[in-house]
């Protein structure tokens, strides 16, 4: 099973690499796509390249032909019609997941080395009740970097929030818990939601992960046709520092 695949739904498929493909990268990449990274290092277009190789072989399970995936005025890619997905790299790791747009309205996903943040990063992407169970949850769970998790789950929302609204999210403008027990986690967004088949989203619910050194995190907002899910967990503040 795949790394990110432990976090994500039936009807979501996913591909993954621990390393960058050997070849020239515009050798694997269309036309329209070489010109995004012809000024990078080549480190950025082997990283480029190989994760756009991923989400080519998961929207190949799909059945979709492959297609270039472009960003859009944001940077987020395009992907083809009928489909939904996420791509997420760091170092040694790149991986993309997909799902038809009618069982999935949205996803996202987040993938970050299992370390903590660098000095000072935690205090400009955290809310200050966020900052208080990270310190719960790291003095009773040290083998996850919670700050890490933490700013992936956000990661992850962002990705997620982008396709449903066509609008930025700051890091300060939805409030997250960790669930150390069930291994979820529930956003809360302290702007207007997005509106899904009908409905306005007041959060997002997501899953994480720890394995192969990194910390992952997904978010599925299920589409029309997609069966009801089951009942989410009820994430709070008291529930993270009393039973971590």
């Amino acid at each position: 099973m795949c790394v990110i695949e432990r976090v994500l739904p039936a009807g979501v498929v996913a591909e993954e690499s621990f390393g960058d493909a050997s070849h020239d990268p515009a050798s694997v990449l269309f036309p329209e796509e070489v010109p995004l990274v012809a000024r990078a290092v080549p480190k950025r277009q082997r990283e480029f390249a190989t994760v756009r190789l991923c989400a080519r072989r998961a929207l190949g399970r799909l059945g979709i032909a492959p297609a270039p995936l472009l960003p859009d005025r944001r940077g987020a890619p395009q992907w083809p019609h009928g489909t939904v997905g996420s791509m997420t790299h760091c170092d040694g790791y790149r991986a993309a997941v997909a799902a038809r747009s009618n069982e999935v309205a949205s996803i996202g996903i987040d993938a970050e080395p299992n370390g903590p943040l660098p000095d000072g990063v935690l205090d400009i992407v955290s809310l200050p009740r966020e900052r208080v169970w990270i310190r719960a949850l790291s003095a009773h769970r040290p083998e996850v970097c919670w700050d890490r998790l933490l700013f992936s789950a956000k990661e992850s929302v962002f990705k997620t929030w982008y396709p449903l609204t066509g609008r930025e999210l700051d890091f300060t403008e939805a409030e997250l818990y960790a669930d150390p027990v069930s291994a979820t986690f529930a956003a809360r967004f302290l702007v207007s939601g997005p509106v899904v088949d009908g409905r306005r989203l007041s959060g997002f619910s997501g899953r994480w992960a720890v394995g192969a050194e990194l910390v992952v995190t997904a978010i599925t907002v299920r589409g029309p046709s997609a069966p009801a899910p089951p009942r989410s967990v009820d994430v709070t503040p008291r529930n993270l520092l009393t039973d971590p």
